[in-house]
């Protein structure tokens, strides 16, 4: 039988490709390239695990610090009439108000069923103001007063895009010279839309109606803002009432607001303070210790931050500087307080203690009857307003 002998170079490339054969087989298993791919892959699910988890913190905590305490949409009537009256006002009132309200623009006027009877000329944001007063010199006369689809698309807008929502206020200035919708004869029907709307967008949306030289059919406004359970509509004649009226509602009424929510946040603490102060006769150490706990968390920095952006305004700087000293005042009588406990607990004479916790109650008093004066005086003046 012959024998079976392989070349020496035949011998060589099945060694070669024995060997090659090997390594591949390695690489799928566990070589060095696998093991490189499989890191690239853990590298890769890795950052993406990272960027979602910052998409996550960044919309469910940071970016809700930063949301305004105030969401405006002005509506503006632009079909037949002083147009230029209405657009001249608000580009005026629209630069004063505060800096870091988000606010939008939205005309309505024009043929019924026509998709471009009421536009979104600026969208909500902050910053904005000088757009929308350049947007509302723009504003072209339209024909019919399309006043309940603006209403409608107006609500909608508060859930479109990425616009954050307020953390206190979301509202919707109606400026119209028309009492009645031209277009739409089933009011029920229309109001029934609107509430719809706003109960989807899962908002609380206020109304603020300004009928500008409105004449024949006031009535109706006032029926549409008593069935969307908003205050009756202030109506205007003259270009300079119709300014005196926006300015309150677009500038002094968030002052108003802000300035109030600190004299309700902070009083209340006070109350709780004298009420500890006569516990501590009795011993009850825990009672006073609780008021003094609850008056350290009463924080209205919130609302001071918001009258800090609205010193453009004679009463905003009038009352945020009376904020301040509230604030101040406060810290001093729960510092008393605090002082009061220790020396109670220890079983010192209370006598001294007691009359600078006194002292400091009174003077914050006096500062709290003094801002709620000023709160009613300037009450008094907004639309339907009462001394």
């Amino acid at each position: 039988m012959d024998e079976i002998r392989l070349s020496v170079s035949a011998a060589d490339q099945l060694s070669s490709a024995t060997s090659s054969a090997i390594e591949q087989k390695h690489e799928k298993i566990g070589g060095p390239a696998a093991r490189r791919r499989r890191n690239r892959i853990l590298i890769i699910l890795l950052v993406v695990v990272l960027v979602a988890a910052g998409v996550f913190v960044f919309f469910r905590w940071v970016r809700p610090m930063f949301a305004p305490l105030y969401k405006t949409t002005f509506l503006i009537d632009s079909a037949e009439g002083d147009l230029t009256s209405v657009m001249n006002t608000l580009s005026a009132v629209v630069g004063n108000s505060g800096e870091r309200d988000s606010q939008s623009l939205r005309s309505f006027g024009g043929e019924c069923g026509a998709d471009d009877n009421t536009k979104q000329l600026v969208e909500f944001g902050t910053g904005n103001r000088k757009q929308i007063a350049d947007a509302a010199r723009s504003v072209r006369q339209g024909t019919k007063a399309t006043l309940q689809r603006g209403i409608v698309e107006a609500v909608g807008d508060f859930t479109s895009g990425w616009s954050q929502n307020a953390k206190q206020v979301n509202r919707i200035i109606v400026v119209t010279r028309h009492g009645k919708d031209a277009c739409d004869p089933d009011d029920e029907f229309v109001q029934t839309q609107i509430r719809d709307r706003v109960a989807a967008a899962g908002l609380t949306i206020e109304f603020r109606f300004i009928g500008y030289q409105v004449s024949g059919d006031r009535e109706h406004l006032r029926k549409l803002t008593t069935q969307l359970g908003t205050q009756e509509p202030t109506f205007t004649d003259s270009p300079d009432d119709l300014k005196r009226v926006l300015d309150w509602y677009t500038i002094t009424e968030p002052v108003l607001r802000s300035s109030q929510s600190v004299v309700n946040v902070l009083n209340p603490t006070v109350d709780k303070l004298n009420a500890a102060t006569a516990a501590l006769k009795d011993g009850r150490f825990d009672t006073a210790e609780t008021a003094v706990a609850a008056a350290r968390n009463a924080v209205v920095d919130v609302e001071i931050k918001d009258l800090d952006g609205r010193t453009s305004s004679e009463a905003a700087v009038r009352l945020r500087d009376m904020a301040v000293s509230l604030r101040s005042l406060q810290a001093a009588v729960i510092e008393a307080a605090g002082t009061l406990l220790d020396a109670a607990r220890s079983g010192r004479n209370l006598t001294e203690p007691l009359a600078v916790y006194s002292k400091a109650a009174e003077a914050y008093n006096a500062k709290a009857q003094e801002m709620t004066g000023e709160l009613t005086s300037l009450r008094s003046k907004g639309p339907g307003g009462t001394s």
